[in-house]
């Protein structure tokens, strides 16, 4: 499928749009999804990876938000929820609005990105999520867990439960079991607790939805809920074969998720803050 460089400036209304069907706020995921269910988005378009195997059409999205944050429509919040501001709740964005937009702010950021061509910041933004031009500790996380044996991925996933509120948490290292590399349990309170199956998939591209139905398959009798943790991202069919109407739900642990997760329990990661200059703040001073 060909793409167009400038693809994700046909994002910006859409993400008004979902924006105002959500309420006016919502998580980037759940700004995403509605978007791709309004437009009736095709999985090929869904299921597009970068080269750091995330999601395409979600760093479009996420880039497309933070031009909307710069100008203004929607609020900077850093706490993980995207939300309209008074000016964004009755804006309509066009394609040609999109980019001038992104002109506008090209010019404003021109020094800091070193003089780049307008074609180089988008085939930057293409392969990075606005948060990760300034900090690659993300994908280098990635690349590190990518870099460890099958074992030794398996055996770090073990851990990561485990900091994360898993009891007895085993690695059965047994091949030939569906898929199945370990399990632990999962205290709600003290009265009730239940036996978790899980899988690591070291990967660097989609996790397909075979391997979520033979996964289901080789837990079905055996756990009540079960957990498949990836490096890389999941297909859109697999997606909705996890969360299948009348089949036992699989929790579905990507890598930007598993990212979060490392840095929520500062498992093998140690926490550094860094300061960059917010060129939107220091625009109305000139």
């Amino acid at each position: 499928m060909t793409r167009n460089k400038s693809e994700f400036l046909k994002w910006f209304g859409p993400l008004l749009d979902a924006l105002r069907d959500l309420g006016d706020s919502g998580k980037p995921m759940e700004v995403s999804n509605k978007i791709a269910e309004n437009l009736k988005l095709k999985d090929d378009i869904l299921d597009s990876t970068l080269k750091s195997g995330g999601k395409r059409f979600h760093n479009q999205v996420a880039w497309a938000r933070q031009y909307l944050v710069w100008e203004g429509y929607l609020d900077s919040s850093k706490f993980g929820t995207w939300k309209l501001t008074e000016k964004g709740k009755s804006a309509t964005i066009t394609v040609q609005q999109a980019g001038e937009i992104f002109k506008k702010w090209v010019n404003i950021h021109q020094k800091a990105r070193k003089d780049k061509s307008d074609n180089q910041i988008i085939e930057e933004q293409e392969e990075n999520p606005p948060e990760e031009i300034e900090e690659s500790s993300h994908a280098e996380l990635i690349d590190i867990l990518l870099s460890l044996s099958p074992s030794g991925f398996e055996k770090v996933c073990k851990e990561l439960l485990r900091e994360s509120g898993f009891e007895n948490v085993v690695v059965t290292g047994q091949s030939h079991d569906g898929g199945i590399d370990g399990y632990g349990m999962l205290e709600l309170n003290p009265f009730v607790s239940f036996k978790v199956l899980f899988q690591c998939k070291r990967y660097k591209g989609s996790v397909p939805r075979a391997q979520v139905g033979d996964f289901r398959n080789a837990m079905i009798g055996r756990a009540e809920k079960g957990i498949i943790l990836t490096t890389g991202t999941f297909s859109n069919e697999a997606i909705r074969e996890a969360s299948r109407e009348g089949a036992p739900k699989i929790e579905l642990i990507d890598g930007e998720k598993l990212v979060k997760m490392f840095e929520k329990v500062e498992l093998g990661v140690v926490p550094k803050t860094i300061y960059i200059p917010d060129l939107n703040y220091f625009e109305s001073f000139k």
